[in-house]
């Protein structure tokens, strides 16, 4: 009986242990999840724009989080000083590993009060998501709040 419970474990659970590129890709959104939240917190701790850049068409993919200065400029947002991120580096960024990659993903920008808006600072009317490839859950972004969750 031992045995036969060993072989049902060897035929699922061994494909999972020696499948890096989805424990990858799981932390890899993880991280992403995190970056985001920081980005929100950020904007609110310094009362000023910050922007959750993603780049979907460099190898590794990326998302790079960058803040606006001076803060409450009047016209379209400029991101132009880098944020540092809760790992000390600066510009914060999160860098996909090999095989791992965004499927959809669109760049966002919290105000002070943590809500996401456009490049021209209005809010968002819907939620943003985000979604790593081989990874079931999504990221996303509520509307009204700025609440980052999967």
């Amino acid at each position: 009986m031992v045995l036969v419970l060993l072989g049902v474990l060897a035929v699922f659970a061994a494909p999972r242990l020696f499948n890096s590129s989805d424990v990858y890709a799981r932390g890899f959104h993880d991280e992403t999840l995190a970056y985001l939240r920081y980005a929100q917190k950020a904007a609110i701790a310094q009362r000023r724009m910050v922007c959750a850049t993603f780049d979907t068409t460099a190898t590794p993919n990326t998302l790079t989080l960058t803040m606006e200065s001076p803060p409450n400029a009047p016209a379209a947002v400029v991101c132009n000083v880098n944020l540092t991120g809760p790992k000390g580096e600066s510009p914060a960024k999160v860098a996909a590993k090999s095989g791992v990659a965004y499927s959809s993903a669109t760049s966002l920008i919290f105000n002070g009060l943590g809500q996401p808006v456009s490049s021209a600072r209005a809010p968002f009317s819907t939620s943003t998501t985000i979604q790593i490839a081989t990874v079931s859950s999504t990221i996303t972004v509520e509307a009204a709040t700025g609440y980052v969750h999967d």
